[in-house]
C-alpha cells in the first residue's frame, strides 16, 4: 500500500473525529471525546477490516494528525488539534 497521509478515507476520519459523538456509537470503555474511538469503531464506520483501519489510524498517528491513549488492551484514537493547525498553517504559507 503506498504510505500517502491524504486519501478520501483518512480524511473520513480526520472528519469524523472532529465530533465522534456524532459519528460513532458510545464505547464501552473510554469516552469518545476525551478517550477518542477505537480502530474497531473506524473500522466499522468506513466498513474494512480491522487491519485496514489500523494501517490509516497508524499513518495519521505518525505524522502526528491524532494522539493515542491506552485504555486496557485497546489503543483509542482522537484528533490532535494543535498540530492540525500546525499543518494547515504550513499549507497556507505555501509549505
Amino acid at each position: 500500500m503506498l504510505r500517502t497521509p491524504v486519501s478520501q478515507r483518512r480524511l473520513d476520519i480526520l472528519e469524523w473525529l472532529k465530533d465522534p459523538a456524532a459519528h460513532f456509537p458510545p464505547q464501552r470503555h473510554g469516552d469518545l471525546v476525551e478517550d477518542g474511538v477505537t480502530r474497531d469503531a473506524v473500522a466499522a464506520k468506513l466498513g474494512v477490516p480491522r487491519q485496514v483501519a489500523d494501517s490509516h489510524l497508524a499513518l495519521l498517528a505518525g505524522i502526528g494528525l491524532l494522539r493515542t491513549r491506552r485504555i486496557g488492551r485497546r489503543t483509542y484514537y482522537r484528533r490532535d488539534e494543535v498540530r492540525i493547525a500546525e499543518v494547515a498553517r504550513m499549507f497556507e504559507k505555501g509549505w
